[in-house]
């Protein structure tokens, strides 16, 4: 079973420069969070994940019926809880899900969502068109990529996650 674990931050996140806060206590969090990230790839369960910059780097997209759109550009200041990043997991079940989730290294105060994916499966005999059987054959199913910092850049079909190098 597919899961996304979805991170709230705390409004911290959104004025902060960089992906964790400065000095040691953002280098003690990012070695946590990339111990937590290397754990999953070593157990199996991560598919993707990704951390997201602050909403004033963003934009929203409404939706109001009979083909009417608006666009509204970060920051979302009306909102209380705002989506720092996620993780895509692959485990027997929600049980699991959470166990995976109670081992993440969050600050007080911030929280993980667990969302089940829906599977194909799920929604009954739908026919796979050419064109969607071609595009998803080309999605790559697995890429290592290292960087010069010894980071490596894993992806999988269309999703990604920075691993810390391994002593």
């Amino acid at each position: 079973m597919r899961f996304m674990m979805l991170m709230y931050p705390g409004p911290a996140a959104e004025v902060e420069a960089g992906p964790a806060p400065d000095g040691e206590v953002g280098k003690a969090l990012m070695d946590a969070m990339m111990a937590f990230n290397t754990r999953m790839v070593d157990a199996g369960v991560l598919i993707g994940g990704d951390g997201l910059k602050p909403s004033r780097k963003g934009a929203r997209v409404r939706y109001a019926g009979a083909g009417a759109v608006t666009v509204v550009d970060g920051p979302f200041t009306e909102s209380k809880e705002i989506l720092g990043g996620y993780w895509l997991i692959d485990v027997a079940s929600l049980t699991d899900a959470v166990a995976w989730a109670r081992q993440a290294p969050c600050p007080a105060g911030e929280f993980i969502e667990i969302r089940e994916i829906w599977e194909s499966e799920d929604f009954g005999p739908v026919p796979i068109t050419p064109r969607f059987k071609a595009t998803s054959d080309e999605m790559p199913t697995r890429r290592s990529v290292p960087d010069s910092t010894g980071w490596t850049q894993h992806s999988r079909g269309g999703a990604s996650m920075l691993v810390a190098p391994s002593d």
